[in-house]
């Protein structure tokens, strides 16, 4: 159920390390104006919707799907939020679960960690955040890390809406060619949308700044945070970074930031966990982007084999399709439970088909 794609025998001996082990699973949340520019995601309809969809992913994450939310999952073009299948895992494996606030518009109503940080304005700008707020996330991704880093080992996943196109300019401002890679929540990525948001971004900065600059002036507040989460907690623990394009631009984050600031990380326990509908997307180049990153230490990239093929549920079988793909560590979830349980196909699918059964359910009642 787990495919390694990049730098196999690293991926399988961090595999084997972490076998039947169990993850504490951490989300970070933030928020990007970029998210709001009409037809640049499709998690959430309307531009309205989308300013509540990390409230309600973190909701539904923690609680479920029998609960109540104050901000119910948003309408999607297609398909179902993937938080359905991160919670089919961490509900049915007792995994623990950390809500962290890197900077969002609205604080949903779950137990949330608040690290002081802000909302990202349109990376367009070329001023997403203030460089302060950037170092303060850096130095709380750090201590967070650390404190994190007992358990077997610690899924770091994300939700922002826009992040791709932020990870896309993050990528491209570290020198990293990643025009055409990225993937997206559209069936057929809108690079071309993407690529201009970026152009107008990096246009505004010096050609070779320092990474938290970088940041600052075209990313979100999740970025540095993960950085500094996986720099820390990689020295005592392994760590899954739970995401596809958004993750790979963390890794390049953590490369240029340990470098330009002398921190100590162990490369060998960072590995990218995703899903195959990232993995093998035809309108974007996961492996080859992965391959992009700095040659000494380019990731493992693992994938779990998920399908939705068979489900009774045209919203999951809209995966299939290229809708959704990956978010708030889906995909990561399920390589933890065929690591952890040696979950296969259907008892995958099953767990996520029950989420979503009892979620039409109350939506109905």
């Amino acid at each position: 159920m787990i495919n390694i794609y990049t730098q196999v025998p690293q991926g399988e001996a961090w595999l084997n390390r972490y076998r039947g082990k169990l993850p504490l699973f951490a989300c970070i949340l933030g928020f990007t104006d970029t998210g709001l520019i009409p037809g640049i995601s499709a998690a959430g309809l309307t531009p309205d919707d989308r300013q509540y969809t990390a409230c309600a992913d973190a909701e539904f994450l923690y609680y479920g799907a029998e609960h109540q939310p104050k901000y119910p999952l948003p309408p999607l073009t297609s398909g179902a939020s993937p938080v359905l299948i991160s919670r089919a895992v961490v509900a049915n494996l007792n995994i623990p679960v950390y809500l962290f606030n890197a900077g969002l518009l609205h604080t949903p109503p779950v137990p949330l960690i608040d690290l002081g940080g802000a909302p990202a304005r349109c990376l367009s700008q070329g001023a997403a955040m203030d460089i302060h707020i950037v170092k303060h996330l850096l130095a709380q991704g750090l201590l967070w890390g650390s404190q994190l880093s007992s358990h077997g080992y610690l899924i770091l996943s994300e939700c922002v809406v826009g992040g791709t196109t932020t990870a896309l300019a993050l990528l491209t401002g570290l020198g990293i060619d990643a025009v055409g890679k990225v993937n997206s929540s559209h069936p057929v990525c809108n690079h071309g949308q993407k690529w201009d948001l970026m152009q107008a971004g990096l246009a505004k900065i010096p050609p070779s700044v320092d990474p938290l600059e970088l940041v600052a002036a075209v990313g979100d507040p999740m970025q540095v945070v993960v950085a500094g989460m996986a720099i820390a907690a990689s020295r005592s623990c392994g760590v899954l970074l739970g995401g596809g394009t958004q993750m790979l631009a963390v890794y390049a984050l953590i490369q240029a930031i340990a470098h330009k600031y002398s921190l100590f990380w162990q490369p060998t326990e960072i590995v990218i966990g995703t899903t195959r509908w990232v993995a093998e997307d035809p309108t974007g180049a996961t492996v080859d982007l992965a391959q992009s990153l700095n040659k000494d230490s380019i990731p493992p990239l693992l994938a779990t084999q998920l399908s939705f093929a068979n489900s009774q549920y045209p919203q999951l079988q809209a995966y299939e399709r290229g809708f959704v793909k990956e978010g708030v560590g889906a995909g990561a979830a399920c390589i933890a439970a065929s690591l952890s349980q040696n979950w296969q196909q259907n008892q995958l699918l099953a767990a996520i088909e029950a989420q979503l059964e009892q979620l039409s359910t109350n939506q109905s009642e």
